[in-house]
């Protein structure tokens, strides 16, 4: 049976907590399962140029993400301490994991507030773009890097808030939260192309805005 998700099951303040839970999963790694760190060791090993090796990465979660058992291996971290639907829980752990994975590949310090900052508003595709101009960052410019180790905590936590608002409204929109329906969730099985297609928009963007502050610090 579907899990169906009411926009009213969510609010804000949850989507914080699952954003803050799911990076904490990420980061630290979980049973049976990579951490970031680990799966960028492993993409950093291959052959070819940095944005090669990302794109490889990408493309295996993509792959994954269309792939019946994707996430078979979650069952285990699916607990969490507060109310939301597992499978929005479940994507968020996924492509947060992904987006972390890139940005360590790109040299980033996964245990920074502001590496994490960059991390949740890739979460919002093209969106954040207009989310951290707002926050005097502007993407892709020779200013971005040290406008991005300069922002306050206060700032962070405005960025971090937007970005909250955003996906509650992706995740609350009728018809937008069949991105991340899991079918059924326990046997693993995700709704395949559209789960693909998202995760890989997100993987562009993360890769962009990472590989951005890779040649923007060199310059």
């Amino acid at each position: 049976m579907r899990d169906e998700i009411v926009a009213n099951d969510l609010t804000h303040g949850k989507i914080m907590q699952a954003l803050d839970w799911a990076y904490d999963k990420a980061v630290n790694g979980v049973p049976g399962l990579d951490s970031a760190s680990e799966m960028a060791n492993e993409y950093l090993a291959g052959t070819g140029t940095l944005e090669e090796r990302i794109n490889s990465l990408i493309r295996w979660q993509n792959t994954k993400a269309g792939t019946s058992g994707f996430l078979t291996g979650l069952g285990g971290i699916i607990t969490m301490p507060i109310t939301i639907p597992a499978n929005i829980a479940s994507v968020m752990y996924v492509q947060i994991r992904m987006i972390a994975a890139i940005a360590k590949m790109c040299g980033q310090d996964l245990h920074s507030d502001k590496v994490k900052t960059l991390v949740y508003a890739c979460l919002a595709g093209e969106a954040a773009k207009d989310i951290l101009k707002d926050a005097g960052i502007l993407l892709g410019t020779k200013v971005a890097m040290s406008a991005i180790k300069n922002i306050s905590g206060k700032t962070i936590t405005s960025i971090n808030q937007k970005v909250g608002f955003r996906l509650l409204t992706k995740f609350g929109e009728k018809g937008v939260v069949n991105l991340v329906k899991v079918v059924p969730l326990l046997g693993g099985v995700v709704g395949g192309t559209v789960d693909a297609v998202a995760t890989n928009l997100i993987g562009n963007f993360a890769r962009n805005t990472f590989i951005d502050c890779v040649e923007l610090s060199e310059i």
